[in-house]
Order: structure tokens, then sequence, then C-alpha cells
């Protein structure tokens, strides 16, 4: 239990269902889903519809989506890929002609075709009771009236505003200025898109005027997307990975998202005595940023489109990560993962919901970079992600920018089971701080015994290109010791990631709830 003295919040307790999301108001709107009849995937949907408007620099129908879903009844956790691809014409070769050496993130060569919303529909109708025009009826009302800007995300705007372009200025702009704190922001053009596809399903989307207005936006910058590139788009079918982690099995989404990493950061974590230590000392912090840059240079070396991929076996065996834990110095931060681990290896919304039937969602929607491309479309004003960054230029690598193809996503939902039950739908935003995150998070309850709520609020630390991210949190003598071992320390001018959380209490028959203090959101039961 967390000190009432102290400044926080509690987790939240419900019977009935439960909502965790980054926004009150998509909580909410979750919660009055399934008060009215709809079920976890109605309100999930409904909610992350909705956090387009309340945090678009952060997500919108111009994204990816990907989805774990425990149906009620059943312990088998589904899969489902709503990512986009590239379009059909594109050529790696063409971008390095151009002495380009990786994908630019406001190139239209990254935007890769938006994938959420047919995976919103086709879920809707194979998981959902209320059908899209309930479920998008709360996001058009918002979307035409507006929201008043939340805290963070006035702190998202003006720092991360200059990335939108020329009509999305106009758009995303309050008379030329960034959205504060309270303004009132509406996307009235997507409220038009969303009563379209409330009336004639996905199509409304992919084809027609909608589709028009995309392309020509696309083209009109030197794009290569083409309509058939918009008909083409499919949500797929997959089949979760998992492994076992801290005496538990953490479910994770597959290629082309990075859930891999998690599992082998959690490897090669195992190898060490990390519940032993301080949880908020610089020895934990340490093995963590170590064991993260070895995993997440394996992902950048093998992960891609799951039809590429060939080291997903590779990546998930624990001999794998047995091997990258005994390159880590417990005394010294390490220089290049990619050069010390070459002897082994030799070839932001989450939103989570569960109903009272026990139906579990694990949901992620994403533009990637803050405010996507920064292209958005001219009459609809759909902003377009520039999911294509995650594309490599490097020639004949899995993960090479290439037709049709899929790329390397960050964005990763998660399931956490005990003894083949579910017991927690968990996410953590945050880019490629995902897989380091779900790993902290889960160390944090079942090592260091921290109550769902408190192991999201704790402080964080991340080893990102080249810098040891710490957060305030961390004691400066914390800082100082990191720095003594080799890390190049800074304090992130953005708090790292953000997360929800839903604990399936089966003994008391309750759901316990707990959202990240680092967005504006909240969880919400009945």
């Amino acid at each position: 239990m967390r000190d009432l003295h102290l400044p926080g919040r509690s987790a939240v307790y419900a019977t009935n269902g439960m909502c965790a999301t980054s926004h009150p108001l998509a909580a909410q709107t979750a919660i009055e889903m399934l008060k009215s009849g709809g079920n976890a995937m109605d309100a999930a949907i409904s909610a992350a519809i909705l956090l387009g408007v309340c945090e678009p620099a952060m997500t919108g129908i111009g994204g990816d989506c990907f989805v774990l879903v425990k149906p009620a009844g059943s312990e088998t956790v589904e899969a489902y890929n709503g990512s986009g691809r590239a379009p059909a014409a594109s050529d790696a070769q063409v971008l390095r002609d151009q002495d380009l050496k990786a994908l630019p993130p406001d190139h239209p060569a990254t935007v890769t075709i938006p994938g959420a919303m047919d995976a919103f529909c086709k879920l809707s109708a194979s998981h959902g009771r209320k059908g899209m025009d309930a479920v998008l009826a709360p996001a058009i009302r918002y979307f035409d009236e507006g929201v008043p800007v939340a805290p963070r995300a006035a702190f998202d705007w003006r720092g991360d505003h200059p990335r939108l372009k020329g009509v999305a200025r106009d758009q995303y702009f309050n008379h030329g200025k960034p959205y504060k704190a309270g303004e009132r922001f509406a996307l009235p053009g997507q409220a038009e898109v969303l009563r379209r596809v409330a009336r004639d399903g996905r199509d409304a989307f992919y084809s027609g005027e909608v589709m028009e207005d995309m392309l020509t936006a696309l083209q009109a910058r030197g794009g290569v997307h083409a309509a058939e590139d918009f008909a083409a788009t499919e949500m797929t079918v997959t089949t979760p990975i998992s492994g076992p982690v801290m005496g538990s099995e953490l479910v994770e989404h597959p290629p082309n998202g990075q859930g891999a990493t998690a599992l082998l950061m959690a490897n090669i974590l195992a190898e060490f005595d990390i519940s032993g230590l301080d949880p908020f000392g610089f020895e934990r912090a340490h093995f963590e940023a170590e064991a993260a840059k070895l995993a997440y240079d394996a992902r950048d070396r093998f992960l891609s489109d799951p039809d590429y991929m060939t080291k997903l076996e590779y990546m998930l065996d624990p001999e794998t990560g047995k091997a990258l834990a005994g390159l880590i110095d417990p005394k010294r931060a390490m220089i290049s993962a990619r050069a010390r681990s070459e002897s082994v290896h030799k070839e932001t919304i989450y939103l989570t919901c569960v109903d009272r039937d026990g139906m579990a969602v694990s949901l992620i929607y994403s533009i990637f970079k803050d405010f996507g491309s920064g292209i958005s479309s001219d009459k609809f004003g759909i902003l377009f992600q520039n999911r294509g960054a995650g594309f490599t230029l490097e020639q004949g690598h899995a993960n090479e920018f290439g037709p049709g193809k899929r790329p390397m996503h960050t964005i990763i939902p998660a399931m956490l089971k005990q003894d083949g039950k579910v017991v927690m739908p968990f996410g953590v935003m945050g880019g490629a701080y995902q897989p380091n995150g779900h790993v902290r998070v889960l160390s944090n309850m079942l090592e260091f015994g921290m109550d769902i709520q408190t192991a999201l609020d704790a402080p964080r630390s991340f080893a990102d290109l080249g810098q040891m991210k710490v957060e305030r949190g961390y004691a400066p003598e914390v800082h100082a010791a990191l720095a003594g071992m080799g890390h190049d320390v800074v304090v992130p001018h953005t708090p790292i990631g953000g997360a929800q959380a839903i604990w399936l209490d089966t003994v008391n028959g309750t759901l316990v709830g707990a959202s990240d203090p680092r967005k504006d959101g909240c969880a919400l039961g009945y």
C-alpha cells in the first residue's frame, strides 16, 4: 500500500467493468459504453478513437493499431495487427539515390497506409455488440464540439508543433499558435469522416471522397501512394508470442511490433538477482540499461515485417538472453552494444478495458512521432502517421523499405498470465521505451511488490541513443553514481512514457485499474 502521507493516487477498484486510459473523457466514454450494454471491445474502440481529438499529437485515424483480446469465458489471447503497409510503388533504391541514409520523419515515403480504421471496423463486427454507429457516436460529438485541451496535451503541442506543415498548421493551430490548456480543440472534418464510417463502414474511409482527399495530399508532396494501396489495406489475425517473466507469463503481440524485444530483455535480466537490489538505486538502473542496449540491438538487427523476419525464435530463446547477459559488466556501462554483441549475434496512446463478462482488451493506437508526419489531408484534416520511419534503407536488411511491407513498429500491447489465466492487460507508451517499460512495470510489481498504481508512478530510466535518460524522481546521488559508471546521464525534458493497466483479482472478484500520472488520464470503473 502506498504511503498516504505522500502525494499520489490510489488504484481504482470496481466489479462490473473498468477502463484505464490517458485521458478522462475517453475513460468516461468507455464506462458509459459498458453501462449501456456494450462490451470491452465496444468500449475500447470508442475510447481510442475519441483520443484522436483529446491527444492529437499522439494518435488519430491516420494511424495504426495493435490489439490483444481475451474473449469472455476464455483464457486464450488473440492478436490482431492493424498496421498499414508501404505503397506498392515504394523503392528503397530511389531514396538511396537521393543520398538518404534513413527515412526522414517528415518525408512522404514514411507515410504508410493507415491501418487502424480497417481493424476497428472489423473488430467491432467480430467482437463487439453495439456496431460502429453506436461506438463512434461519442467521438463524433466531441470531434464536432471540441474538447478542452488537457495539460499534458498542451505540453506536447508546445514542444512538437513545428512538425506540422501546410494546411495542418491551420487545422491544428489556434489562430496561428499551439493550443494551450483549457482552450477548446475540435476536428469537424474528421467528425464527418467518422459519420461516413458509422453509416457505410470501412469502405467510406478506404475509397471514395475520403480516400481521394488523403491520396491527393500525399501525391502533392511526392508520395507514390495509389488508390489500390488504400483498397488493399487489411487487418491481419496473428498468433501472440509469450515467454516466462519473473514466475509469470508475458504475452506480447508478434512482429512487426517489438514485443519480442521485451521478452528478450526479460530473459537477459533473469540472469541477475534484480529483486535483491534497491528498486530506486543505481545498480538496478544500470543492469536494466545494459540489458536494454543488448535487446534493442537485437531488435534493430532482426525485427521486421513477419513475412520477412527469420530470427524470431532466436530472439525468444532463453539461451540467447543468457549469452547476452554474459556481456554485461556490473560495474561499467558499455559504449557500443552492437560491437559487444557481435560474438552472440552471428548472423503513443494505450488503453485497456475489461467488462463484467471477463473480456479484456489491450489496445495501442498511434501516429508514431508527435503529430506523425506533420502532413494532413486538405478537406477532412486527417493527420498521417510516419510509421515508415521504422524502416531501414540498409540494402538486404529484413526491415528494408519496400513495396507492400510493414515497418518495424514500436507500439506493443501486452497481457500478463499467471497459472494459465490472464491477470493483467497492460501497456506502456513512449516509443522505443515500450519493451523496457513492460519489463520495468512487471519488475516493480513481481520483484519489488509494488501495487499496480505505485508500479506505474515509480521513477524511470532508459538507455536511449547513447544517453542514459534518468527522471527527476531518482535521487541526485543515483544520477551521480550512474555517471561514474560511464553512463551519459541526462534528465529528459519529457517524462519517460506513460502506462495503463487493469488487474483481474479473481480471488475477490474485483478489477483494479491504474493510469500513469505522466499523462492526463485515469482509470474508471463501475
